[in-house]
């Protein structure tokens, strides 16, 4: 699987988020000379597009994927603004979140979510970069069975659906009272409609996986009832939901709670999962993988563990299993 390129978000190049921010060249020569990745994920602000051109040429390192977030009714010309930034940039592919709920206030309808997915590939293939709908929290997707539901509409008109998956923020909803409460989820875990273990068949993961949906995958780790983060607080106070765990063991105080290698098994078994379905399958759509080891108040924002560092062993670790599925491997 050469083709299938691993790269990183680039506010995953840092190591807390209470140190000097790295500048732009280094954040490209320490992404470079790190001999684990080959692109870098980042959609800039316009003003910005020359200096990361210029570091893209400099370092060798090309821009193959970026993305951003998006309110219906007040976002669509940014949308389309990104994407062609993106493809004047090299990326393929644009990581696309769509706000669950529109400018009016309201929560934004699967028609409408549709409706913007197919305007999206209309402009991504004029430009030439492709976008993808991210599972996230805080968005539409966050209620698992809608992916689905949009993906069979936009199908139903001809047209391929694809993805962005992180699943972080569904392993981190296992055994999770309060997050799986949302959305009426747990409802529909009890009765088995909706299955968020990637151990059991049926699970949310693997029909998108085996559907194909999946054109690009964003790598941070999360484990079932995944610790809130409780040394960083988000705009009213509240301590973040916890959708980020070290990959790393961390060192005395560095996480808000005791590590353990073991609860990374189900993030490590959906990847697997995506891989052997890329070997295996005849589909390559699927081309990047992005770490996205972040530092804002829901994922790792406050932590003391190094965010570089826990990138390079996820991407370490995923190198070791695509060498696995490998014929000779």
């Amino acid at each position: 699987m050469e083709d299938l390129k691993i790269g990183i978000t680039e506010a995953g190049v840092m190591h807390t988020d209470a140190d000097v921010p790295f500048d732009l060249e280094t954040r490209f020569r320490m992404v470079s000379e790190s001999g684990v990745y080959d692109y870098y994920d980042k959609t800039p602000p316009l003003e910005e597009e020359a200096a990361y051109a210029d570091m893209s040429a400099k370092y060798d390192l090309p821009i193959l994927a970026g993305g951003w977030f998006y309110q219906l009714g007040k976002d669509e010309d940014l949308l389309r603004s990104n994407l062609e930034l993106g493809a004047r940039l090299g990326s393929k592919v644009h990581n696309t979140q769509i706000f669950w709920r529109h400018a009016k206030g309201r929560p934004v309808t699967d028609e409408e979510v549709m409706e913007i997915y197919l305007m999206a590939c209309e402009w991504g293939d004029v430009c030439g970069c492709t976008p993808t709908f991210e599972v996230h929290i805080n968005m539409w997707s966050e209620d698992f069975r809608r992916v689905v539901q949009v993906a069979d509409m936009v199908e139903a008109r001809g047209v391929p659906f694809k993805m962005t998956l992180d699943h972080s923020h569904v392993i981190f909803k296992m055994d999770n009272e309060a997050e799986s409460k949302m959305f009426g989820l747990a409802e529909a875990l009890t009765d088995g409609s909706l299955i968020l273990d990637p151990g059991m068949p049926g699970n949310v993961c693997d029909e998108w996986i085996n559907r194909g949906f999946v054109c690009h995958a964003h790598a941070r780790a999360a484990v079932p009832n995944n610790p809130r983060n409780t040394f960083a607080e988000d705009h009213k106070g509240r301590p973040g939901r916890g959708v980020q765990y070290p990959f790393v063991q961390p060192a005395d105080g560095e996480y808000v709670a005791a590590w353990d290698e073991n609860s990374l098994a189900p993030w490590k078994k959906v990847v697997r999962n995506l891989l052997v379905y890329r070997s295996t399958s005849g589909d390559k759509d699927l081309q990047t993988i992005s770490t996205e080891f972040i530092p804002f108040p829901d994922y790792g924002g406050g932590h003391k563990y190094s965010i570089w560092e826990n990138s390079l062993a996820c991407a370490r670790w995923i190198r070791q299993e695509i060498e696995h599925l490998a014929p000779d491997g």
